[in-house]
């Protein structure tokens, strides 16, 4: 089945706000809300596709990724959507919290586990790295579970107990006209538990940070914007979740001599007009060492070559990209006599005359 698009969903422009996007989900949340509609199958669907809508477009890489995308990239991100109702609330049970001052659902109980954050990693490679690849060695500050007390935030030989205000339950309830509302115990705030002495490593948080390092193996024919993602190195989950995703975002600086659109290469030489008119062998540089280009007679200003196959491999399947070639001929400034004399009976035996077009309708050599 075709996926509708998230913007659609959400009624909003795609040049849509932050608060744009959680103004829009808000009413949609409020108007299908299971418990405001029960029994309602299609109010129940528009409650989830409004919540994948949103957990999509107000996450920047993820809208960045649709956006490029569509719906194949974020399959790419590991993104599944929500399976039920529990997933929603747990994910969005702040948002949840303004909206209506409780989790939004009937459901109550402790906190659930919820994913950790997504972390991001910006990384600079030379053009000559991105058509090659690279390993990386990366460091990361990220939160891990303590090493003292194995990330449960109490000290090592006790143990969370059961918090007295809600039973261990994590939530307390009372009744307000059709909902049944369930509030974040003020007292464990929501973990059903507390801790009565706190690990010292901690401070009873669970989770110290640290700087971890990582290897990332970045692929061939990668370009400005590439984005790589790392399963399961982002920060911790809250309450026995898993942990977030890394992202790395590739950046590639300009190169010296080669400008890149796509998998080509662009490079402009210079031939002198004698080069030009009677041809030549030229020695041009590629990214694995020179190249041997013919340049044939007759060969006019911008004209264009194509060395094929000795571009940048192709990101997805095998083969690489072309380098073109565009030939810019160079006049000389000065001359000598005798070269004068040889141009002159050049021009008289060609009956060439001044400002003459020559090369009409050739392919002419630009990048834009």
């Amino acid at each position: 089945m075709t996926k509708k698009d998230y913007y659609e969903i959400l009624g909003i422009s795609r040049s849509a706000t932050a608060d744009d996007i959680k103004k829009a989900y808000r009413q949609l949340a409020l108007k299908y809300h299971p418990d405001r509609n029960p029994g309602d199958k299609d109010a129940e669907e528009r409650f989830k596709e409004a919540a994948e809508a949103y957990e999509v477009l107000h996450d920047s890489e993820k809208r960045r990724i649709y956006d490029q995308y569509g719906h194949e990239g974020l399959s790419g991100t590991g993104f599944q959507g929500f399976s039920n109702f529990d997933d929603i609330f747990s994910n969005f049970s702040d948002l949840f919290g303004e909206m209506f001052g409780f989790s939004g659902s009937r459901r109550g109980g402790r906190r659930r586990p919820m994913r950790g954050a997504d972390l991001r990693k910006d990384v600079i490679l030379t053009l000559e790295e991105a058509a090659t690849g690279k390993d990386l060695e990366l460091d990361i500050t990220k939160t891990e579970p303590c090493d003292v007390c194995s990330g449960t935030g109490a000290e090592p030989g006790s143990s969370p107990q059961n918090c007295g205000m809600c039973g261990g339950k994590g939530q307390v309830y009372r009744s307000q006209g059709f909902f049944t509302i369930s509030s974040t115990c003020p007292q464990c705030r929501g973990a059903g538990k507390v801790i009565t002495k706190p690990c010292k490593s901690c401070r009873g948080t669970g989770s110290i940070e640290r700087v971890k390092k990582l290897k990332a193996k970045i692929p061939a024919g990668v370009d400005n914007g590439s984005t790589m993602r790392l399963t399961g190195e982002g920060e911790l989950g809250a309450y026995g979740g898993p942990p977030g995703d890394l992202y790395i975002l590739i950046q590639v600086k300009p190169h010296q001599i080669f400008m890149r659109q796509g998998d080509d290469l662009y490079l402009e030489v210079p031939i002198s007009f004698v080069q030009a008119a009677l041809g030549a062998t030229l020695k041009i540089p590629t990214l694995d060492g020179e190249h041997e280009l013919e340049v044939k007679p007759g060969t006019q200003p911008g004209d264009v070559y194509s060395v094929k196959g000795k571009g940048i491999k192709h990101l997805r399947g095998g083969g690489h990209g072309d380098i073109k070639v565009g030939v810019r001929v160079v006049i000389p400034t000065r001359l000598t006599r005798e070269q004068e004399d040889l141009l002159r009976q050049f021009a008289q035996t060609s009956k060439e005359e001044n400002g003459k077009e020559h090369g009409k309708g050739k392919k002419k050599f630009s990048l834009f």
